[in-house]
């Protein structure tokens, strides 16, 4: 009987898994696309100079993450459950872990920059507050806080982390760290960015939505984006 009832699960479950591969073939072609021209255009210098003082900038986003979006959405065949677009059943154990990530992850960059002083290497934030651009760095850093997160939320810890789970949790958490953190196009500040991505992968797994990464994401870029206008010496 159990024998049975074992070739009946697995004759149920295999045409799910033939079903899954095209997505993650699709999948990981778009990322692996993304990261190519992220490191590409860093290498033949195409990024902008204090970005977030410019409209082209936040009409860039837009475009790039609505359109990054349409894509993620449709190779889930805009599942919600492929997207672990959720609220947590278990609140309050879901913002404390959030709140959890937030210091280890933080601690570990604050360590990592004492160490290997990546300055911004990104690019993404000022090198000086510029009061005349204030009204387009409010939209940037607003898109930066909302749209981005939720769109690479969607797409490594909800599609991504998804498709790899048959493969263990914990390769999943840790397959969409790295390519979450190689999707940034960067070297000195990878090990962050993967410290990052695994710990909201962690995050995933532990609460079974994407909606707390989200949260942790959102305060990352914010952090950042006000320590950068901030800080300034």
């Amino acid at each position: 009987m159990l024998a049975s009832s074992g070739v009946n699960l697995r004759s149920a479950i295999e045409p799910h898994r033939r079903d899954e591969q095209w997505r993650l073939a699709s999948w990981l072609a778009l990322v692996a696309f993304f990261i190519a021209v992220q490191y590409v255009g860093r290498a033949t210098g195409g990024t902008e100079t204090e970005p977030l003082y410019k409209w082209s900038f936040a009409v860039g986003t837009v475009i790039q993450e609505a359109l990054f979006l349409g894509i993620v959405l449709a190779i889930a065949g805009f599942s919600r459950e492929r997207l672990a677009l959720r609220v947590p059943r278990r609140k309050l154990r879901a913002v404390g872990l959030a709140v959890a990530a937030i210091f280890i992850i933080q601690a570990f960059e604050f360590v990592y920059a004492a160490l290997a002083n990546p300055g911004n290497e990104q690019g993404l934030t000022p090198t000086a507050w510029q009061s005349s651009h204030a009204a387009q760095y409010i939209v940037n850093s607003l898109l930066i806080c909302t749209l981005v997160p939720f769109v690479e939320e969607l797409t490594f810890r909800g599609l991504g982390y998804h498709l790899l789970r048959p493969w263990g949790a914990w390769f999943a958490v840790f397959a969409t760290g790295v390519l979450f953190g190689l999707s940034h196009g960067l070297l000195l500040s990878l090990p962050v960015l993967v410290i990052f991505g695994c710990g909201v992968g962690w995050l995933r797994m532990k609460t079974n939505s994407v909606i707390p990464g989200m949260f942790v994401h959102s305060t990352f870029n914010l952090i950042a984006l006000v320590a950068a206008v901030t800080l300034q010496r």
